[in-house]
């Protein structure tokens, strides 16, 4: 018994959480209410209440959903024996994937700064954002030690001209209703980036 209310309340809680993903997708984070929710949902408003105290509560466990594909990904790499530049994009190709299957996810990914303004979660952003980038720049690093990338190239830019390249193509996949592949955009115009910076056949990088 205790089991079956047990199941029942997680599958409760994963729908809200699947409805303000779709929220959040349709209408922005101005247009993302309890009440819209709700009606997706066709339950009281109330009803989310006996399970997330907040809007802010409610958002929190969409962020937690959002980032629980971080951990896959680095067990992932760490049970691959990529060489580095092979990481960054098995890294980068993770997630385009992920995001072309479920293309209302990068909605959060374009909504950080909004969701910065929230005191509760803030914190909570920056800790998503922060093992991502920082993921990049240890991926760099290592192709700077194993002279795939010139140890000139700085560690920090690079890896912002990763992540950046990544939301651009995200923005503008969403813009024009996701009409071309995600996938195939990002991991060509990432190709030609680290291509740029790739230590070429013959070549040493300075010490």
């Amino acid at each position: 018994m205790e089991e079956r209310l047990l199941s029942k309340l997680l599958h409760t809680k994963e729908s809200l959480i699947l409805s303000t993903i779709e929220v959040f997708s349709e209408q922005g984070l101005q247009g993302l209410t309890t009440r819209e929710v709700a009606k997706r949902q066709g339950i009281s408003e109330s009803a989310i209440f006996k399970h997330y105290k907040s809007k802010n509560e409610l958002i929190l466990a969409v962020l937690e959903y959002f980032s629980q594909y971080d951990q896959a990904i680095s067990e992932s790499l760490s049970m691959k024996e990529f060489k580095p530049i092979e990481a960054i994009t098995y890294f980068v190709e993770a997630y385009v994937t992920y995001y072309e299957n479920y293309p209302e996810l990068t909605a959060i990914t374009l909504s950080y700064e909004g969701l910065m303004h929230e005191v509760e979660l803030c914190e909570v952003v920056k800790r998503i954002f922060d093992k991502r980038v920082n993921t990049i720049q240890s991926l760099v690093e290592d192709a700077k030690r194993q002279n795939e990338i010139s140890k000139d190239v700085d560690t920090e830019s690079l890896a912002d001209l990763i992540i950046g390249l990544e939301s651009i193509v995200v923005l503008r996949w969403r813009l024009y209703s996701c009409n071309f592949s995600l996938k195939e955009h990002t991991l060509t115009a990432l190709k030609m980036l680290l291509d740029a910076f790739k230590i070429k056949p013959g070549t040493s990088s300075p010490s």
